[in-house]
């Protein structure tokens, strides 16, 4: 990862950390297929809303339909309703740090998928690292929330499910969806999730609003603009510029905010398990993070690498 993708990474994980905790909040009063069917429907009208304030046509290319619409189906819709199930069970924060195994299975399956992610003696020790510091918390049993007396592994479940979704989507997005303009692929992932929990939530859980108050109908916007539309937008470009495996490291940036975010907004807890095994984390991503400054010819194909 070079220099100039840190503040990418930083921001990517800032807009995912904080809807993490504005989820939370939500789900008390939606159920997760319901919001998630809200989310993503608010998501696409903002999508539409881009394309005709700037005069671009809707894309017409039906392989990248199809495969756009795939990492929505697959890379978004199931892997989010496992994470906001989630939320059910455990605290955004810990949550979150489970996901954390997520990018290192993602740097794994990208030394066999992309010839450009060569997993390097050094990045497999950060790999065994992180996935050690997420083990410890799921065998720890913490479920991060206040006044709880017992955590149930669905929680846990969820989220390694959520997890291998996303890592091998990352990996198909890399490598099918490079020569896409950004935009057009993050709008058909995010139509696509919605054409997706639409039907899902009608025939399941029916539509009820019902709990829903101003703040939940606020955090609900929050999680469509930052955390859904301006946060997968972001996470595509970072894929496609700087590759599959910054882009991974922007969710160990996630727990961080996520933590913080929960324990000052929802009351959830930190516990010192929780805390050892972040520690634990951040040595892994020390370890991945193989930083060098851009020189030469290299620094204009990354800049011009976008699209």
């Amino acid at each position: 990862m070079t220099i100039t993708a840190l503040p990418y990474v930083a921001l990517l994980g800032l807009f995912f950390g904080s809807s993490l905790v504005a989820s939370r909040f939500v789900v008390g009063q939606f159920d997760p297929a319901t919001f998630i069917a809200l989310r993503m429907l608010a998501a696409s009208a903002l999508c539409l809303i881009v394309y005709f304030l700037a005069g671009k046509r809707l894309p017409r290319d039906r392989t990248l339909w199809w495969r756009a619409g795939l990492l929505g189906a697959f890379g978004t819709a199931a892997p989010m309703f496992c994470i906001i199930s989630s939320l059910q069970y455990l605290s955004s924060g810990l949550s979150s740090l489970i996901f954390s195994t997520g990018p290192a299975l993602t740097i794994c399956l990208a030394h066999f998928a992309l010839p450009d992610e060569l997993l390097t003696r050094r990045k497999a020790l950060g790999v065994g690292l992180a996935l050690g510091g997420a083990m410890m918390l799921a065998i720890s049993g913490e479920d991060g929330l206040s006044g709880t007396q017992q955590t149930q592994s669905i929680g846990y479940l969820l989220v390694g499910v959520g997890m291998v979704f996303t890592s091998v989507m990352v990996i198909y997005a890399r490598k099918f969806l490079r020569g896409y303009d950004a935009y057009d692929v993050g709008s058909i992932r995010i139509v696509t999730t919605a054409v997706v929990a639409l039907p899902y939530s009608l025939l399941t859980v029916g539509f009820d609003a019902s709990a829903a108050d101003g703040a939940g109908v606020l955090a609900l916007g929050y999680t469509a603009l930052v955390g859904t539309f301006l946060a997968f937008m972001l996470s595509f470009y970072n894929i496609k510029r700087f590759g599959a495996t910054a882009a991974a490291l922007a969710s160990y940036i996630i727990p961080i905010v996520a933590s913080v975010g929960g324990v000052l907004a929802l009351n959830e807890e930190i516990t010192q398990t929780m805390l050892a095994g972040m520690a634990v984390i951040i040595v892994g991503i020390a370890l991945l993070q193989e930083v060098k400054k851009p020189a030469g010819a290299w620094r204009g194909s990354l800049q011009r690498g976008a699209y």
